[in-house]
């Protein structure tokens, strides 16, 4: 499956977990409806996923986790917040450049309609839905 099937698929999930829970919950409680609905619409999904530092060929533990990994390939990071902020496309852009990823989506919990939390991150690039 390429990074935009799942990401198609993985934005259709995360829909139905939105229209469920509304906003205003914890960013936690967001991201375990999310890998039970992954995992049981047959997405392999990885939560708190290590990121570790390379500096001189050297592995380094800084605390940088990814939230979900799904099928290994696309990065998610869920947040609740009243607004996305410049720090919040900063560390998705991190997970993406350690990781060597193509593909990310950044998803605000904490709005009235999704669409409005979501921003697709492709290879260092921005976007809106």
């Amino acid at each position: 499956m390429s990074e935009n099937e799942i990401a198609r698929k993985v934005l259709g999930l995360s829909l139905e977990v939105h229209k469920v829970l509304g906003p205003g919950l914890l960013e936690s409680a967001y991201k375990e409806c999310l890998a039970f609905i992954f995992e049981r619409n047959g997405l392999q999904v990885e939560k708190e996923k290590p990121m570790p530092l390379v500096f001189e060929n050297v592995k380094l533990e800084c605390g940088y986790r990814i939230d979900l990994l799904v099928e290994r390939k696309l990065v998610l990071e869920i947040k609740s917040v009243e607004s996305l902020n410049n720090i919040h496309m900063a560390q998705i852009l991190t997970y993406l450049k350690l990781g060597n990823f193509k593909l990310g989506l950044l998803i605000n919990f904490n709005v009235l309609l999704l669409k409005h939390g979501v921003r697709r991150v492709i290879n260092g690039y921005i976007s809106d839905l």
